[in-house]
C-alpha cells in the first residue's frame, strides 16, 4: 500500500488592486486616460461600497484629472475635506432630486439651482461654478451620507434627466427609471457643463469594458449566479 499523494495548497488568490480595490481581471487603473476638466471632482464614498465589484467611483475619479475620492460617513466641511478654503456656492452636488424636480428639466437635460438671482442653466451660474460633489453608494447609504453631511446644503443643487438606461441593465436594482450609476451620471454631467459632447461617450468605456468583462467571468463553468444589488 502506497501513501496518500500529497498535493500543495493551492495558491492564494492576487490582491486586489490598491487603488480600485477590484479583483486582477476586472482592474483597469492601467489603461485610464486622465482628462483634464474645468471642474473639478469629488466623490464622498460609503465605506460599505469601496469593494463592490462592480462599483464606478474610481473608473470616474481616474479619468478625471485631479480628482479626490474620500471614503466616510461625515466631515466637517466642504473645505476640510478638500483639504484648502473653498467657496460651497461655487460648487455643486449631484442630486437626485424628486420626480416633480426631474421632469421640470428637459429629457436629456442638466439644471444647477442655487442663487435666486439667476435661472437653472444660464451662462452665469454655470460659469461661476468651480466644483461637483457625487455621492457613491446605494441609494440608502447616498441617503446618510446626504444627511450626515449639513455643509452640503450650501452647495449647489445639479438635476440631471438622462436620456439614456443604465448599463447596468438587470445586475443593479434601481429606484427609478432615470437612476444611473456614479460613473454614468458624473459622465453625463461633465459633459454636458465642460460643453464636450465627446466626452461623455469617453468617460463611459471603461466602464462597458468592466460589464463587459465581469459578465465573461459570470459564463464559465462553474460560476456562480450573479447577483442583483441595490443600486
Amino acid at each position: 500500500m502506497t501513501d496518500d499523494l500529497i498535493l500543495p495548497p493551492p495558491p492564494p488568490p492576487p490582491e486586489p488592486c490598491r487603488i480600485c480595490g477590484k479583483p486582477e481581471d476586472l482592474c483597469l487603473c492601467a489603461e485610464l486616460e486622465p482628462e483634464k476638466t474645468r471642474l473639478q471632482l469629488l466623490i464622498l464614498q460609503h465605506p460599505q461600497e469601496q469593494d463592490v465589484e462592480l462599483g464606478t467611483a474610481r473608473l470616474l475619479s481616474g479619468q478625471i484629472e485631479g480628482s479626490v475620492v474620500k471614503v466616510g460617513l461625515s466631515w466637517p466641511s466642504l473645505s476640510k475635506v478638500l483639504g484648502r478654503q473653498v467657496e460651497p456656492k461655487r460648487w455643486g452636488v449631484l442630486h437626485m432630486g424628486s420626480k416633480e424636480e426631474v421632469a421640470k428639466v428637459a429629457r436629456g437635460g442638466v439644471a444647477v439651482f442655487g442663487r435666486k438671482d439667476v435661472s437653472p442653466d444660464s451662462d452665469l451660474i454655470l460659469a461661476d461654478l468651480e466644483g461637483i460633489v457625487l455621492i457613491d453608494g446605494t441609494w440608502s447609504q447616498a441617503k446618510t451620507l446626504w444627511w450626515r453631511n449639513a455643509w452640503l446644503l450650501k452647495l449647489r443643487r445639479i438635476v440631471i434627466h438622462p436620456d439614456f438606461r443604465s448599463a447596468y441593465g438587470t445586475v443593479r436594482k434601481e429606484p427609478r427609471r432615470e437612476s444611473v450609476s456614479t460613473l454614468e451620471a458624473g459622465a453625463f454631467v461633465f459633459g454636458k457643463l465642460e460643453g464636450d459632447p465627446g466626452l461623455q461617450a469617453r468617460l463611459l468605456e471603461p466602464f462597458e469594458e468592466l460589464l463587459k468583462r465581469w459578465r465573461n467571468r459570470r459564463r464559465r463553468p462553474g460560476a456562480k449566479p450573479a447577483p442583483v444589488a441595490e443600486g
